[in-house]
């Protein structure tokens, strides 16, 4: 596929938002009488073109699809939005110089850690990435896991404790404390661990009840939090466990 195309309001849901799941999907709104829109263009084609294959240029003439521009709240052009995972994830209005241009396109394309990262990477493949960018919150808290699980806790613990900001890292944290504590709820982490969301939350809601020490619910409260992380902000599931969570903390 081309790295540089024109896009209609008929196309764009399949050319813009689904191929952003695949690659990010830069989009141009853009008129043939804008000026600035002339001046800019070259750059974005550039840079898009130098990294085909890791990120495309949709060109949309606002002229032409009134209704895209006006879905997407475009009053000034030029206007650039970039899509990734069907959602905007970075945009500009304006004309702005080539090495802006270029420094917007590169904070879309996966730098070398994270394709290290993706997919189902083994433990060489995470340790370079980390060497390759050490505060890689995603190649942190894989590491992590796959060490807890080989039973090396104490390093485990030492990757995600200083991820203090990331609550899959939080909730892996007081996962291995409450491991080597041996107060951990086996069935719960075993049920995450196989992707059973509903099981591990369901124990997990078994255990706070039974659980009397204050630092013990507190951690238990942390991995629930992290698996409504993972599961994400529309999940019906994780906003049930949610309110029942608040309500057992209260």
């Amino acid at each position: 596929m081309t790295a540089v195309f024109d896009v209609g309001e008929q196309e764009f849901m399949d050319r813009v938002i689904e191929r952003s799941k695949e690659v990010p999907v830069v989009v141009d709104f853009w008129a043939d009488w804008c000026g600035p829109c002339k001046a800019l263009s070259p750059a974005l084609e550039k840079a898009a073109n130098e990294r085909e294959g890791k990120v495309e240029l949709a060109k949309v003439d606002v002229d032409q699809n009134q209704g895209l521009a006006q879905s997407f709240g475009i009053r000034g052009i030029p206007a650039v939005k970039a899509f990734r995972d069907g959602r905007v994830a970075a945009e500009f209005t304006g004309a702005i110089p080539p090495a802006e241009v270029e420094r917007f396109f590169d904070q879309l394309v996966p730098s070398e850690a994270d394709e290290l990262v993706s997919g189902d990477a083994d433990e060489e493949s995470l340790r370079r990435a980390l060497e390759l960018e050490p505060n890689h919150a995603g190649a942190t808290v894989a590491l992590a896991r796959l060490l807890m699980r080989r039973g090396d806790l104490d390093e485990a613990l030492a990757l995600v404790e200083p991820l203090h900001g990331d609550f899959t890292a939080l909730g892996l944290t007081a996962r291995i404390k409450l491991a080597k504590m041996d107060k951990e709820p086996t069935e719960a982490f075993e049920a995450w661990d196989e992707g059973d969301y509903e099981t591990a939350l369901e124990k997990l809601q078994e255990a706070l009840a039974s659980a009397s020490d204050k630092e013990e619910r507190d951690m238990l409260r942390q991995v629930m939090v992290a698996i409504f992380t993972e599961l994400g902000p529309q999940s019906e599931l994780a906003s049930r466990h949610r309110r029942r969570l608040a309500a057992a903390l209260n």
